[in-house]
């Protein structure tokens, strides 16, 4: 390492003197000095050389002292901060403590013994080694932090990146998570008829207050494109409640992406409704990005039946829908059957709710489905008067009216096949 100092001092021999005690380690590149003949001096030196690591200054100086420089350089931020070594005559244990409580590193007396001197320097240059090493690893702290906050919540990104860059969970390996995927209807749509400022301020808006709230229960972000939002719960770290953490997740996202459609649609923006698909299960989950890119997500059919989950909203009429995983392992759950679906790609159906509110699932509307369903899935001839009493009663229901058009159409059962 080399190591830049800077000598303070109004006696005229002196640097002739420095530069002969230390040619060795200058003729090395191991030691770089300049000069300043007082405080001002040093301080436009030291502005036009900010690399410089440490300071030896003298006290009694004119314009100004070794004490007063002291100060202005204990006055700046500390990655600026030079460690400084005040000389003063021997015996003058006022300035020495005054200089020590300014913030010196060290003291020497007069005359000067170039053998102490040595070894002060050695060790501030010690010291100052030390201060490089923190700030670095503060750096890259920083950037690590900037870097993981795409994807974590604040606590979790701050414990990551304190781990560095060998972070627990960051590499790929197999676990259970329960993942989300989201989606706004005609989105496309909407893209290719506003202006681009206008799309900006919208979907930054609708993607931070989306991870806000994926954020403030925890989740991680596995992937933001466009409209749509992957996240993962239980990874990197362990949460035993992430199915619980999933669908509280989702429920809060709905009700947040409602109002900001409304909010835009006030603007004339007609924003569409955004679906939610969450499921459970095993996954290839870490870094996928390599040693240059960090892309933390995850893969596998738990994922990929999570984001047909979130199309199957679209035929059903709903906003959420869940698999019986999911509904299972979730601590209290509320909802309703939805069906056992046939998803794109999988021969062997998959029971699906949607989860309601409180109010919702308490509600004598919830309780009339419940019945119309236990008919369908009995195979009763009763369900289809029962569904059409249900969506006579409320209009506003697309799942009870999703149920009742299958049945006009011959279907029967709660086994169905999406396209």
């Amino acid at each position: 390492m080399s190591v830049t100092i800077l000598f303070v001092d109004d006696e005229p021999d002196l640097e002739a003197l420095v530069q002969q005690k230390f040619r060795r380690q200058i003729r090395e590149g191991a030691v770089k000095v300049v000069f300043a003949h007082d405080g001002l001096e040093a301080l436009a030196t030291i502005e036009q050389n900010p690399a410089i690591d440490m300071v030896v200054s003298d006290i009694n100086m004119p314009r100004m002292d070794g004490l007063s420089l002291l100060q202005k350089l204990q006055e700046a931020e500390d990655q600026e901060r030079k460690s400084t070594v005040i000389v003063s005559a021997y015996g003058d244990m006022s300035n020495i403590r005054t200089a020590m409580n300014r913030g010196a590193f060290d003291f020497l007396t007069k005359p000067i013994d170039f053998g102490d001197l040595e070894m002060t320097i050695d060790k501030t240059v010690r010291h100052v080694e030390m201060l490089r090493e923190a700030r670095r690893r503060q750096a890259e702290a920083e950037r690590a932090h900037a870097s993981l906050s795409r994807y974590f919540s604040p606590q979790l990104a701050s414990r990551l990146a304190s781990n560095g860059e060998d972070g627990d969970g960051m590499e790929v390996h197999r676990r259970d998570v329960a993942t989300i995927f989201t989606d706004v209807t005609s989105f496309t749509t909407l893209v290719e008829n506003i202006e681009p400022e206008v799309l900006s301020s919208l979907l930054n808006e609708y993607t931070g207050g989306m991870t806000d709230i994926v954020f403030a229960h925890e989740g991680t972000v596995g992937k933001v494109i466009g409209d749509g939002i992957h996240i993962l719960f239980n990874a990197p770290g362990d949460q035993p409640d992430y199915a619980t953490r999933a669908v509280a997740c989702a429920h809060d996202m709905d009700a947040w992406a409602e109002e900001f459609k409304q909010r835009w649609r006030a603007k004339g923006i007609n924003f569409g409704a955004t679906r939610i698909g969450v499921h459970a299960g095993p996954a290839l989950v870490g870094n996928f990005g390599g040693n240059k890119y960090f892309d933390y997500t995850a893969h596998g059919d738990t994922i990929n039946t999570a984001s047909r989950l979130q199309t199957a909203n679209k035929h059903l009429g709903t906003r959420i829908c869940v698999s019986e995983t999911v509904a299972k392992a979730a601590e209290n759950f509320k909802g309703r059957p939805v069906g056992d679906i046939v998803l794109r790609g999988r021969s062997e159906p998959l029971r699906t709710y949607e989860p309601l509110c409180d109010a919702a699932f308490s509600s004598a509307a919830t309780a009339q489905y419940a019945e119309a369903f236990a008919k369908l899935e009995a195979g009763d001839a009763g369900a289809m008067p029962a569904f059409a009493a249900l969506v006579g009663m409320h209009a506003d229901d697309p799942l009870a009216g999703f149920h009742l058009k299958r049945l006009l159409n011959g279907a029967k059962g709660v086994r169905m096949q999406l396209e």
